[in-house]
């Protein structure tokens, strides 16, 4: 049974590389991606060889068991393909490619998977990445030594755990089916897009609505924008939907497009200057797959990584609390250089400090207890006192209390009652 529904392929070569060593295909029911690795001959080689042999997988098929046993095959094939080019020709060795393929299959999806490509399902106005990337970050997030984010810019991101090549004649491959609904649209692509587009931008996309032809220009755009430092190849596929299949012939494009045998020459180097330096790593291999006893190097790497990078979060760490330690022992020494004057039980007292506290830490401590008793002081100088005085400097603070000592004489003498005098007797006639 042929599927029903529309696709549209796309591939670029990037802002940085100098060939396109991706290929894609999108067809009747088989739609693919593979990224190839191992220089600028062995990238090309790896994935045409890989979408080659896939193609005549593009057919109907009487059950998904049927498809998932023709996909093995095929990968199969082509990894003996990949050892024979290699021993044929030395300069090719270390060649290999992912492979990221889906089999329609009435209302099921035979996906096989091998690599760091993906493959998304945008259903019900949501995005869910279906593969697991054969990475080695991949692995440090599975176990939780790092976060999804931290993986997006770890230095290893790109080595390989798993990897169609010259080295496995049996490639180990995700093998499962899903089913499929109407309006389902499947994403397949190149990690030069999802190693620059986040899943966030690319739901944005897929809500537009838009033709699968359209979507992939969308989403290439953006990959530009964000710098392409590697190939990007998109395959979209629609469930039904609005958009009818318009054609019926397969679309290849990047390498496996090429006519066998013809070589392809590479984009015309940059010129350099001191103004504008050419970007290096045009055709050098982004993927390889590494021997157990590199991947236990990495590992050891990493931990190393982990520990500095501890090692300077406390460092950072101990740096902040040293500046706030610096910052609030000067604050708290300019609040030594301050002086009031308030009260303190029944009497007037000079402060030094100031007024202000933080929670329980009082900044400021008596410093003279003048004598003067508030009782003594007129009204309006002890409410004053109560409120607290501020001075500028201690001599200020001295000045103040003295005036205030005025006051309280003043105001005593005024409130002293005057003495009663005695009254006098004037004495009579004839008293002796």
């Amino acid at each position: 049974m042929v599927f029903e529904g529309s696709s549209a392929a796309i591939s670029h070569t990037g802002k940085i590389r100098s060939n396109n060593q991706d290929s894609g295909y999108a067809g009747a029911n088989l739609f693919a991606v593979a990224d190839g690795m191992g220089g600028h001959a062995g990238g090309d080689v790896a994935s045409s060889v890989a979408i080659q042999r896939l193609e005549p997988l593009d057919q109907g098929y009487a059950s998904t068991d049927d498809a998932q046993a023709s996909l093995q095959a095929a990968v199969t094939t082509a990894a003996g393909d990949l050892i024979r080019a290699a021993r044929e020709r030395p300069e090719l060795a270390g060649l290999g490619t992912t492979v990221s393929a889906i089999i329609m299959v009435d209302g099921y999806a035979v996906i096989g998977h091998i690599g760091d490509s993906r493959i998304y399902l945008y259903r019900d106005d949501a995005l869910t990445q279906i593969t697991a990337d054969h990475t080695f970050v991949q692995r440090l997030v599975d176990s939780g030594r790092i976060t999804p984010e931290e993986a997006r810019y770890h230095p290893r991101r790109s080595v390989l755990m798993r990897v169609l090549s010259d080295m496995d004649s049996d490639p180990e491959l995700d093998m499962f089916v899903m089913p499929t609904l109407p309006g389902d649209r499947w994403l397949l692509c190149s990690d030069g897009l999802s190693g620059v587009v986040d899943e966030t931008h690319m739901l944005k996309a897929m809500r537009l609505g838009m033709a699968p032809g359209r979507t992939a220009d969308n989403l290439l755009k953006q990959a530009l924008d964000g710098g392409a430092p590697d190939n990007v190849t998109i395959v979209l596929v629609d469930v039904g939907g609005h958009h009818p299949l318009s054609s019926g012939t397969p679309t290849i494009v990047g390498s496996a497009s090429n006519p066998s045998g013809i070589l392809v020459p590479s984009a015309r180097p940059a010129r350099s200057s001191w103004l504008h330096p050419v970007r290096q790593a045009a055709n050098e291999p982004s993927h390889f797959e590494p021997a157990a006893e590199y991947l236990e190097e990495l590992i050891e790497e990493d931990r190393r990584r982990a520990r500095r990078r501890r090692a300077g979060w406390i460092a950072g760490l101990l740096v902040v609390l040293a500046m706030l330690g610096v910052a609030a022992f000067a604050a708290y020494s300019w609040t030594q250089t301050r002086y009031f004057i308030g009260a303190d039980d029944d009497s007037v007292v000079i402060f030094q400090g100031v007024q202000q506290n933080i929670g329980p830490i009082t900044l400021s401590t008596p410093l003279d207890d003048t004598g003067i008793l508030l009782a003594d002081l007129p009204e309006y100088q002890r409410t004053r006192v109560e409120s607290t005085i501020t001075a500028r400097s201690l001599a200020d603070a001295m000045a103040i209390v003295d005036r205030l000592r005025s006051g309280a004489e003043a105001n005593v003498i005024e409130q002293t009652p005057l003495p009663t005098p005695m009254p006098t007797t004037t004495p009579t006639a004839g008293t002796p």
